[in-house]
């Protein structure tokens, strides 16, 4: 019963693991992992991602991980990748305009006259960009400034 209880286990592991390296899109540390996964030991972590790289090549799956530098990544091997490299698509939002939005969600409720005060004049044409593509929403405020909210943005 303890052998299958630490299998149960290992395995849910290894699928938390796939989950998060597969989400990311983007190489993750050990600690990364460790965090999300919730594996206190790195080199039980350690050993975990070598058996999936194992699985994953034994498959010859066309996702496969590997170890770039000190961190883990899931890719799509080739030739997969150049095959649906056209799906893949454009993120929803630029580069400052997701810094914009994050910001606006760690101080929240914000009045837009003090987001554009830190990220300049640009902020009005980001933070439309935001209300139309509904990741905040912008409301008027009684008063002379509008306070721009994560998800309910005064504005």
């Amino acid at each position: 019963m303890v052998m299958m209880e630490k299998a149960d286990q290992k395995a849910e592991y290894k699928k938390g693991i796939e989950a998060a390296l597969f989400v990311a899109g983007k190489p993750l540390s050990l600690d990364d992992l460790a965090q999300v996964v919730g594996i206190a030991s790195m080199g039980h972590l350690g050993s975990m991602i070598e058996e999936l790289i194992a699985d994953y090549k034994s498959r010859d799956s066309a996702l496969q991980i590997a170890k770039v530098g000190d961190k883990y990544e899931m890719y799509v091997s080739e030739p997969y990748a150049s095959r649906v490299a056209s799906l893949a698509g454009q993120p929803d939002i630029g580069k400052s305009a997701l810094k914009i939005l994050a910001y606006i969600s760690k101080n929240e409720p914000v009045m837009q006259s003090k987001v554009v005060k830190y990220f300049g004049s640009s902020t009005y044409d980001h933070v439309k960009e935001l209300v139309d593509k509904e990741f905040i929403v912008a409301k008027k405020d009684r008063q002379v400034e509008e306070p721009v909210h994560h998800n309910e943005v005064q504005g």
